[in-house]
């Protein structure tokens, strides 16, 4: 489903050109739940950005399906990344003038999405998440558990092929992370939707399907 060939992200510094991601080779196939590890600094985010069309490769391929999506501009590139990947990242990033279901469904409403439908598939994840009762509550009202669950149900809103995590616990704790890696688990399991999520817990990387180690820049499993 996503192959990653050969896989470099380079930046220019006043030090001289570092590498953050160095060759990087990885297969994921639909279902599965990957996990990325590693110290800070090694390169894991980056190649979660890149690998979400956030940010591009200075050189190599990331291909959905056979296509490798960089050869789309960047409106292309913008269009895919909303209907096909979704992201959960440490911090909530949910807008703070908006309601959780307001928040949950943003992503439809920038694809043009019938708003009344999507406010129906909007309620039943945020309910199937246990935040029926928080539809109409901004962030600044939810715990940081129930805003990160409003950031699972943005991230799945449009049934995407892909939902890429950035250290989804790492601003929660430690009984509420345990939470949100078995509500994970269980929608990957239910509805089979691939997950790729950097972490750096090690219990939960043991439940997922394949764990990788990022070891200054390069990958291994």
């Amino acid at each position: 489903m996503i192959e990653i060939t050969n896989l470099t992200k380079s930046f220019p510094t006043e030090a001289g050109t570092l590498t953050v991601l160095n060759n990087v080779n990885m297969s994921i196939e639909k279902g599965k739940i990957i996990s990325i590890m590693g110290a800070s600094g090694a390169g894991k985010s980056t190649l979660l950005h890149v690998t979400g069309t956030l940010e591009r490769p200075t050189s190599g391929e990331v291909s959905y399906n056979g296509s490798n999506v960089f050869q789309l501009d960047d409106s292309g590139l913008a269009a895919f990344r909303n209907k096909t990947i979704g992201f959960v990242f440490q911090f909530h990033n949910l807008l703070p003038e908006f309601t959780a279901i307001e928040n949950a469904t943003m992503p439809g409403l920038i694809a043009g999405m019938d708003r009344d439908a999507l406010r129906r598939r909007g309620e039943a994840i945020l309910s199937e998440l246990g935040l029926k009762d928080r539809l109409l509550h901004r962030p600044g009202e939810l715990s940081g558990g129930e805003q990160q669950r409003v950031a699972v149900a943005r991230a799945l809103i449009l049934d995407p092929l892909v939902v890429l995590a950035d250290e989804p616990t790492g601003n929660l704790d430690t009984k509420t992370g345990e939470m949100l890696i078995d509500l994970l688990l269980d929608i990957n399991r239910r509805k089979g939707t691939t997950f790729i999520i950097v972490t750096h817990n090690e219990a939960f990387a043991k439940k997922t399907d394949i764990i990788y180690m990022m070891v200054d820049g390069t990958l291994k499993t």
